[in-house]
């Protein structure tokens, strides 16, 4: 991501707490490397669900600052 907003920063923050649920349940001393392949998927999912419930908050929480699609 290049140049992050700060709705997206701020999505960005919101999406850590997930995160260290699931890094919780694994375990923080496991190397990336040895996480299975559903361990790592799950941490995308954990990750990428945060961010975007938290770019939906914002965007229903300041629909004036939300630029309208073109189309």
């Amino acid at each position: 991501m290049i140049d992050p907003t700060e709705a997206e920063q701020a999505a960005i923050r919101s999406a850590m707490k997930p995160v260290a649920e699931i890094m919780e349940e694994i375990g923080w001393q496991t190397r990336l490397a040895d996480l299975s392949e559903q361990q790592v998927l799950t941490l995308i999912e954990v990750t990428a669900t945060g961010f975007q419930d938290a770019l939906r908050e914002h965007a229903a929480a300041n629909p004036t600052l939300v630029p309208e699609v073109p189309f």
